[in-house]
């Protein structure tokens, strides 16, 4: 290996494999003192430099220069090309690491090589990436030779080999796909400044503009919603609600609510908590179905928010006013301080700063403590009771759910089901409903119910006969 050879293998692999020349360099010197190790001894001290220029070899051995044909010539040649090339593919790896390293939260383009059991594996421009069933669009599915989009979600050195994780789920490839598809935001005049995903069922996208003269709104629905729709498309359908950001939350958390229509924002600072009421008409449209529209809002907003109507508030001001002054300690003047801060429930109250209650009502260190330990307890009383009244709604419509199977099945067993013949073949063409099938449906109706109670916690109110607030 002479200099002139040196340099043409160190500028072939910088090309080829896009690696530093200096880390090949480096990795040819390693080989060299590996091989020499094992010709000389592992306890001898062997040093081994190349020059960057020329591509000379220079060589010690316990501080004994040794001549360049002798430094090269007399090691193992198969021993430094196996160390060699194992520091080529480290370098490789390491090279591919910083490169997809940078590329995180960045889209990417590939196509799908195999889709085997729910992930699929991409081929990316000079890796194979994966991309898992928990980060893909649910009920979403893909086949080989198909061309996909997603973000690097993860990358992670995996022995000699580089992982890379893509993903379809991240809120970062829908603002990708905005700076792809609307110019104005990968000119600068757009900026998206908040997303909020649900991935395959909703998204918000906060945005704004610093020309007065482009509407932000509307170039990123543009003409027609031909851009938008191309998102969309893109995101198997997924629904996107283009929000116009403001620095002044009683303007941004009504928008982010859109499309309902809010009457008042009441901000509780001391909480991160917003009150925001409508009309009873709008409710259930600012609470969204299953309460997306209002969990998307809050996380735009950074702030959690709570859906009322002005009578709902009314009633959980008097609730807590008349509970907070139930407890030892408390006057009426705090706990009315306490709810116009937004405290309307024993839990709240439960997790206030001790130093923000002396303040407010000029209590003592042992008089603080003594009231958030009662709020505390209270509190897990409350939800106690609450779990058990939803355990026993539960647990009778079960029951009203087995008493009209076993209707059902005596009507049946009696011939007196529609389509059976005689009277109830009559009955039943005449649009009449069977005792059974009205029965069923009332056990359907109450599962519905019972079920959009549960995961609607905030709408529930307080239990019957239950007097401090919930």
């Amino acid at each position: 290996m002479n200099a002139t050879e040196v340099l043409r293998i160190v500028d072939a692999i910088h090309r080829d494999k896009n690696i530093d020349k200096d880390i090949v360099f480096e990795g040819i010197e390693a080989a060299l003192v590996s091989a020499a190790k094992k010709h000389y001894g592992e306890e001898s001290d062997i040093t081994v430099s190349i020059d960057r220029q020329d591509g000379t070899i220079t060589a010690s051995i316990d501080g004994e220069m040794l001549d360049s044909e002798e430094a090269v010539g007399r090691i193992g040649a198969q021993t430094a090309k196996q160390v060699m090339i194992q520091k080529i593919r480290e370098a490789e790896r390491d090279s591919l690491y910083e490169e997809y390293d940078d590329l995180l939260n960045h889209m990417v383009s590939g196509i799908i090589q195999r889709y085997e059991g729910g992930a699929a594996t991409v081929a990316l421009t000079n890796v194979e990436a994966i991309l898992p069933r928990s980060e893909q669009i649910p009920g979403e599915t893909h086949h080989a030779n198909e061309r996909v989009r997603a973000t690097v979600y993860e990358v992670r050195k995996a022995g000699s080999r580089v992982k890379v994780i893509l993903s379809r789920r991240s809120p970062s490839l829908v603002q990708r796909l905005f700076e792809q598809e609307i110019p104005e935001i990968a000119d600068g005049v757009i900026e998206v400044r908040g997303i909020s995903r649900e991935p395959g069922y909703r998204s918000k996208v906060a945005v704004s503009s610093s020309d007065a003269r482009v509407d932000c709104v509307g170039a990123c629905v543009g003409v027609r919603g031909n851009r938008i729709k191309n998102i969309v498309d893109e995101l198997a359908g997924e629904r996107i609600d283009i929000v116009r950001w403001d620095e002044d939350l009683e303007v941004l958390i009504p928008n982010a609510l859109s499309p309902a229509t809010v009457e008042q924002v009441i901000l509780c600072k001391m909480l991160g908590r917003a009150i925001v009421l409508v009309s009873e008409d709008q409710l259930s449209l600012a609470i969204g179905r299953r309460g997306q529209n209002v969990r998307l809002a809050s996380k735009l907003s950074g702030w959690d928010i709570e859906i009322m109507t002005q009578e709902e508030l009314a009633e959980s001001i008097d609730r807590a006013v008349d509970g907070f002054s139930q407890l030892e300690g408390m006057a009426i003047e705090l706990a009315e301080k306490l709810v116009e801060e937004g405290f309307l429930s024993y839990d709240d109250l439960s997790i206030i700063e001790p130093d923000d209650l002396m303040q407010m009502g000029g209590l003592s260190e042992e008089q603080v403590n003594l009231i958030v330990e009662q709020a505390e307890e209270r509190a897990e009383a409350a939800e106690a009771a609450a779990a058990e009244a939803r355990r026993q709604k539960r647990e009778q419509e079960r029951l009203e759910a087995e008493v009209a199977e076993a209707e059902a099945a005596a009507a049946e067993a009696r011939g007196d089901v529609p389509g059976e013949g005689g009277e109830a073949s009559g009955d039943a063409d005449a649009g009449e409903e069977s005792p059974a099938e009205e029965s069923d449906a009332e056990a359907i109706n109450a599962e519905a119910t019972a079920e959009a109670q549960e995961e609607q916690p905030a709408r529930e109110p307080a239990d019957a006969g239950q007097e401090p607030p919930q």
